[in-house]
């Protein structure tokens, strides 16, 4: 059952972007969005910009990122600006932190990838950590000025991060981030990297809240995106047998990209952070050795542990800078 004091808000799991946003003003904030070429963070970044928010579409690929411009602009008269951000490169991501000028109100950290094997950075680490978390790590902190920018301006400024239900698969491995000594499991390594994606979430707002910044995590729930297209055929049926048990059932990128709206604007988490989001509210958490077929809804402990939190910080400040 989940526990008393959990943060509610009056959208469900079929609310739209749209939804939240309805009668919200965003004139004057600017948000930055990654991965917002496609899929959900194309859809949060509709959704934002046709409140007025300024959105900077954070994309590896900067023709995608014009196209999706260009169709946001039909969509809301607003035109994003796209700038590049390859968060595998640990060099791209500091060209973009330094290109960044003025405050910054709200860093949607929602690109991902999904890897069928092992694939590596340049400089070695396991591709999805390195870019699920490692990438957004380095850049949420190097945009931390900006944000505390953002927050003296308008009261606070707000990191979301999208986690997903895949982190109770796994929780971090200190002794093997990059997969050097155990087998290689895609899917284990992703649940690796949503799991920091949470604990990030928790850190972050630990150091950063009396600066006015909080961060939450988020789990937008089953959506058929991009994401899945390096599916092994393992995982694809995994992800199946999970829909057939009711585990859960597939949302639509507008639906899924609310939960995202809800942590970035909704005033029942402004000020709050360290918290894991699943259908546009707080989730309950379960023990370590929960099932997800039992608690489709929860986020387990290892996601919002506090010493594990810290040390991922600490651990990641120091393989970005080596």
């Amino acid at each position: 059952m989940p526990s008393r004091g959990l943060i509610t808000t009056r959208f469900t799991a079929d609310s739209t972007a749209a939804d939240v946003l309805a009668g919200v003003d965003l004139h004057g904030v600017r948000a930055i969005v990654t991965g917002a070429s496609s899929g959900l963070g194309f859809a949060t970044a509709r959704a934002l910009a046709a409140a007025g928010a300024l959105v900077t579409l954070a994309v590896r690929n900067t023709a995608a990122g014009d196209e999706a411009a260009r169709a946001v602009e039909h969509a809301t008269s607003r035109r994003p600006v796209v700038a590049r951000l390859d968060l595998a490169d640990r060099g791209s991501v500091a060209s973009f932190v330094r290109a960044w000028e003025g405050p910054l109100h709200l860093l949607i950290n929602n690109a991902g990838i999904v890897t069928a094997g092992l694939e590596r950075t340049a400089d070695g680490r396991e591709l999805q950590f390195a870019t699920n978390h490692l990438g957004h790590h380095a850049l949420a902190t190097g945009l931390h000025r900006a944000l505390a920018a953002g927050a003296a301006r308008r009261g606070e400024a707000r990191v979301v991060v999208l986690s997903s239900t895949a982190h109770m698969r796994a929780g971090v491995d200190f002794d093997d981030l990059d997969f050097t000594r155990r087998d290689y499991d895609p899917q284990i390594a992703y649940a690796q990297s949503k799991t920091a994606n949470a604990l990030f979430a928790v850190e972050a707002t630990r150091r950063w809240a009396g600066d006015g910044i909080t961060a939450n995590a988020v789990n937008p729930g089953g959506i058929a995106t991009g994401l899945q297209r390096h599916f092994t055929p393992a995982q694809k049926a995994s992800l199946d047998a999970a829909q057939a048990a009711g585990i859960f059932s597939y949302k639509t990128v507008e639906q899924g990209a609310a939960t995202t709206v809800v942590a970035a604007v909704a005033d029942e988490f402004a000020h709050t952070g360290g918290h894991y989001l699943d259908d546009c509210r707080e989730a309950y958490t379960v023990p370590d050795d929960a099932s997800l077929a039992d608690h489709p809804h929860g986020v387990k402990a290892w996601a919002l542990d506090s010493g594990s939190a810290q040390r991922l910080w600490t651990v990641s400040d120091r393989l970005l800078a080596g």
